[in-house]
């Protein structure tokens, strides 16, 4: 019996990019040498440095598949991957730029209107404009079709109420996508009734609150939104069609290396350790290797059908799914590894260094199969996709 299979076609030629690779990990590598910045923790997330992403978008590494009349650089989703798998892999601080780069671009390139366009994605691709994303709110979880959000139409535009929560960066972004209800909730068309608006996060009306991390960091907001009005020409694609806009948004936010490599500056330092014989991993270390190797060949695979134009979402489900669970088994791994009882400072910086490594992947690790999508709705997800096929 024929059968479809889950995961797209990968690279004909899988050494194809090695040369782009291998320019990316020498100017990391330069960076590091010179002080620039340390391998961290999610640093997708947790690390944003403006200078330094605009650093990478004057060598073209941001807006890569931006078209080059937008500003960008009009390369491939796969070279895009190539980079950014570098950039994960080496614990480089991306976070200013990420969701720009990663989501809002390409969802700008397919439901914009010509004027978004000019307005935000050079600006993507230099490096200076900064997005969050407004899909989660409290008690919705990942049940993005239960978003009470509320947009009313008013003279000249839309009148937006409701509150967001896990807004990454919005204390620093210029601007999100919100995901609200333009008519009413119908129980039996759950789907229905969704719009997407480009919310600019200093107009009257919006008040950011800090949500701290278990470390005690600001990543994370609260974003209220109190009758904050939103321009027709703020819309984005068409009202009505904001669940088939954000379900085709997932595949690009659930993809991608972010959901396999946040603790991978970790595996390699255990790795590094084991090496010269400082750490003694066992076969645990083997398996974690093997499971980020199948993961880059997965996601890869998603960067090639995005390439091509394919649907990925469900693909994307799955990258998802097993990437941030094995983020969090590297924690937990090297977590058994530290021995605590002895105090920090007595043993060495390189001991310390490895400790301050654990005790950030630790603090991270619940958010790992957290954002994006919980673990639960993705086997949904995942489960529906193969019924399907």
């Amino acid at each position: 019996m024929s059968r479809t299979r889950l995961l797209p076609s990968t690279l004909d030629d899988p050494r194809r990019f090695d040369a782009l690779r291998a320019e990316v990990r020498s100017f990391l590598a330069e960076c590091i040498d010179a002080g620039e910045f340390r391998p961290g923790i999610d640093t997708w997330l947790t690390e944003w440095n403006p200078d330094f992403s605009r650093r990478l978008a004057a060598r073209g590494w941001v807006g890569m598949t931006i078209p080059s009349e937008y500003g960008g650089h009009g390369r491939s989703h796969l070279e895009r991957f190539v980079v950014t798998e570098e950039l994960l892999a080496a614990g480089a601080p991306v976070a200013a730029h990420w969701i720009a780069d990663r989501q809002i671009a390409p969802s700008l390139l397919r439901f914009g209107t010509e004027e978004q366009k000019r307005s935000y994605l050079p600006r993507i691709a230099r490096g200076e404009c900064y997005f969050g994303i407004g899909m989660s709110e409290p008690d919705s979880g990942s049940d993005l079709a239960s978003v009470r959000t509320k947009a009313t139409r008013v003279d000249g535009g839309w009148s937006l109420t409701g509150t967001k929560v896990w807004t990454s960066g919005a204390h620093l972004a210029e601007g999100f996508f919100v995901l609200a209800r333009t008519s009413p909730r119908d129980p039996a068309q759950r789907h229905a009734g969704l719009s997407q608006f480009i919310v600019d996060l200093r107009s009257p009306g919006v008040d950011i609150r800090p949500i701290l991390s278990m470390a005690g960091d600001h990543h994370f907001n609260e974003v209220l939104l109190d009758d904050v009005f939103v321009p027709d020409n703020a819309v984005l694609g068409q009202i009505g069609d904001g669940w088939k806009q954000v379900t085709s948004e997932l595949g690009y936010e659930r993809s991608g290396p972010e959901r396999f490599l946040s603790t991978f500056p970790l595996l390699s330092e255990m790795r590094d350790r084991a090496a010269v014989g400082a750490l003694a991993p066992g076969p645990d270390m083997g398996r974690l290797i093997a499971r980020i190797v199948g993961l880059h060949h997965m996601s890869s695979a998603v960067a090639g059908a995005l390439h091509r134009g394919e649907r990925a979402d469900g693909i994307a489900a799955a990258v998802k799914l097993l990437g941030t669970t094995t983020e969090g088994d590297i924690a937990d791994y090297a977590d058994l590894l530290v021995d605590r009882s002895v105090a920090p400072g007595s043993r060495g910086a390189d001991l310390d260094r490895f400790r301050q490594l654990v005790d950030s992947a630790v603090l991270q690790r619940p958010g790992f199969t957290l954002r994006g999508g919980t673990n639960e709705v993705l086997e949904g997800l995942v489960a529906k996709e193969l019924r399907l096929r």
